[in-house]
């Protein structure tokens, strides 16, 4: 049996090796607790941190791929406002993400850095669509751009912006445009900039169209992509959201002109126009009064009497090519809240032109906006705004024999 020595100091001592033993297990009992406790602080902030995590994740997971993956592109890295870290001082330009919604995009969006290198991730897809119907559209809804130009606008100090909507894989008709009367870029002092709207192709080949662009827009710096499908029936969608860009871009130019890829536009005539223009509330272009609604279900522009119930549509401008002062986007979006969104684009601009009691106007010369295509001459040409062209016609030779000097009669 073991014996206790005395007692020193208030503690008990434990002679020999049954001592040393003692205190050995106390020590090892002391260390295994402060393990244990460590070993919970740990799960704790591990716990917090994994929840923290799936909160943000769970965000928007779209939002987060598209800035994920401009970044991985861009080769910058966001810092904890969202914005890019690239050279101090470098202005924005070129492919960049904007994820802030079209409700909260009040002000400038942080944006990401042009891109250096092409993408070879897969393209984002569109949203998954929720059909309101075979004659409506999903608008309002937050739609966000996946290549933009936020700043040209401002750093050339536009007067003129052309916004041209154009299928994703219809390079040739950018080009031809750059080429002739896009290419402008200035017309009776006044500066004239160009941009090509588009949205997601979903068709065969996405990937390879999508890094197409990628490339497209480091070279030309004129494209502006948002994630809506691009097809036919959602061209009332592409003119909303190139309205909302106007808006949050470009509200310090005068005068916009959303225009046909298939067009012929004489741009110092029309700049010839505008310095004479109202400032506000201006839209003009081939304006249809008394048109009828079409209820023939075979034709194209069918809308039945459940969705528009009256015999003729408000007064509206052609969608081939309309003009508008650039107060107009913002009171055109907010409108929008307030009316039905049908397919049909530039017949929805005139509902909402009819919402705000603003109708369009009718252009100084009744010549200058042509729907039907007509046979080129130089005098002729020289006397109108835009027109629709032959299919088949090669706009390059026309622009060139257009441009040449002497006079046009």
């Amino acid at each position: 049996m073991l014996e206790r020595g005395s007692a020193t100091g208030g503690q008990s001592q434990w002679p020999g090796k049954a001592g040393n033993l003692l205190r050995s297990t106390r020590r090892c009992s002391s260390f295994r607790w402060k393990y244990i406790f460590l070993i919970l602080v740990l799960t704790a902030v591990v716990f917090v941190y994994n929840a923290s995590i799936k909160e943000v994740v769970s965000w928007d997971s779209t939002k987060w791929w598209f800035a994920a993956n401009s970044q991985r592109q861009n080769g910058v890295s966001p810092n904890s406002s969202g914005s890019s870290t690239g050279t101090p001082g470098s202005e924005p330009t070129g492919f960049v993400t904007e994820i802030i919604p079209v409700a909260l995009r009040q002000t400038d969006a942080s944006v990401l850095t042009q891109q250096t290198t092409p993408s070879r991730a897969e393209p984002p897809t569109p949203r998954p669509y929720k059909s309101p119907g075979p004659y409506l559209v999903e608008y309002p809804s937050e739609y966000h751009f996946i290549i933009n130009e936020p700043k040209t606008c401002e750093q050339q100090k536009s007067f003129l912006v052309l916004v041209v909507p154009v299928a994703p894989n219809n390079r040739a008709h950018r080009d031809t445009i750059r080429s002739t009367w896009g290419g402008e870029g200035a017309a009776l002092g006044k500066v004239v900039t160009l941009f090509f709207l588009l949205g997601l192709h979903g068709g065969e080949g996405a990937p390879q169209i999508q890094e197409q662009l990628l490339q497209e827009s480091r070279e030309h710096h004129d494209l502006i992509q948002s994630d809506f499908l691009d097809c036919y029936k959602n061209l009332t969608i592409k003119t909303m959201v190139m309205l909302e860009w106007l808006d949050l871009h470009c509200s310090g130019a005068s005068y916009a002109m959303k225009i046909d890829s298939d067009m012929f536009l004489n741009v110092p005539k029309l700049i010839g126009m505008l310095v004479n223009a109202p400032k506000t509330n201006y839209m003009t272009g081939l304006v249809a009064r008394g048109a009828m609604v079409l209820r023939d279900p075979a034709n194209k522009w069918y809308l039945p009497v459940e969705v528009y119930p009256s015999r003729y549509y408000p007064r509206y401008a052609l969608g081939l090519g309309y003009v508008l002062s650039l107060d107009l986007p913002k009171k055109l979006v907010e409108a929008s809240r307030h009316v039905t969104a049908v397919y049909i684009e530039d017949v929805y601009l005139g509902l909402c032109m009819s919402h705000m009691g603003i109708p369009p106007t009718d252009p100084p010369n009744g010549n200058y906006f042509q729907v039907f295509p007509g046979t080129y001459s130089r005098c002729a040409y020289s006397q109108l705004i835009a027109t629709t062209t032959h299919p088949h016609e090669d706009r390059v030779s026309i622009w060139k024999d257009f441009k040449r000097p002497g006079p046009y009669c």
